[in-house]
């Protein structure tokens, strides 16, 4: 995102923190929103563990809300963006709202191949069908269309899904197996019998928390992202 030192930002979709708290404790003054009270509530526990209370601003807003009557003044923040947390039928609404919120600089990741909730390269291997998502394409164009020479970058995240089982493993990734591919199962239980392994890491935290299980695929799976960072276009109100 380039931030400078001190500069202050809209964290939209924040859910729980883990980008606002980091920035926060670099010393940038974070207005944190989102929709969810829950997740605003498991935020103002780590506010209060990390004593972050003058530098975190938790806002309740929805991408859908009218801004102008609950969200941030235009111009309120150095840099506004949304990891990962794009999700309303309004895109253009959207990129929009972000635009008149920052002073310097705008950003949005968004994923650029399939769901995060699919393992591609498995769900090739047994040979099911995936919907890739274009939305970080659609992205670019309508900030094009608004005026603005958006920069894309991309990265892969690595996640690693664990279980006890062969059984419980299968239970775990049926949930990739929608849209047409639910006569997959059986495949699907044969390709995790043949590709699981031990998990060296077994009994200590995942990545949220939860002990992990015994086994795991040979495989990473990789979940590909569009980093899209762009110059506000919008005039501040008068």
């Amino acid at each position: 995102m380039a931030l400078e030192p001190d500069e202050s930002v809209l964290d939209m979709g924040c859910g729980a923190g883990s980008i606002a708290i980091p920035l926060a404790q670099d010393g940038h003054p974070v207005i944190a929103a989102d929709f969810s009270p829950a997740m605003l509530g498991t935020l103002d526990a780590g506010i209060e563990y990390y004593g972050l209370e003058d530098l975190i601003t938790p806002l309740e807003l929805a991408w859908d809300d009218d801004w102008d009557l609950v969200g941030p003044v235009a111009k309120a923040v150095d840099v506004a963006f949304a990891s990962r947390s794009v999700t309303t039928s309004n895109l253009k609404g959207a990129l929009a709202k972000l635009d008149r919120t920052a002073r310097r600089r705008c950003a949005v990741t968004m994923v650029a191949n399939s769901s995060p909730r699919y393992d591609l390269h498995l769900m090739n291997a047994i040979g099911a069908s995936v919907t890739c998502s274009n939305g970080f394409v659609y992205a670019f164009n309508i900030l094009i269309q608004m005026g603005a020479l958006p920069q894309v970058t991309y990265f892969e995240s690595p996640r690693r899904d664990t279980f006890d089982n062969l059984e419980a493993g299968v239970a775990d990734f049926s949930r990739m197996l929608e849209h047409g591919n639910e006569d997959k199962v059986d495949r699907l239980r044969d390709y995790i019998a043949q590709h699981m392994i031990e998990n060296p890491h077994a009994g200590e935290p995942g990545s949220k928390g939860v002990p992990q299980g015994r086994y795991m695929l040979d495989h990473v799976r990789k979940v590909r992202w569009a980093f899209i960072a762009w110059e506000p276009v919008s005039a501040p109100s008068s």
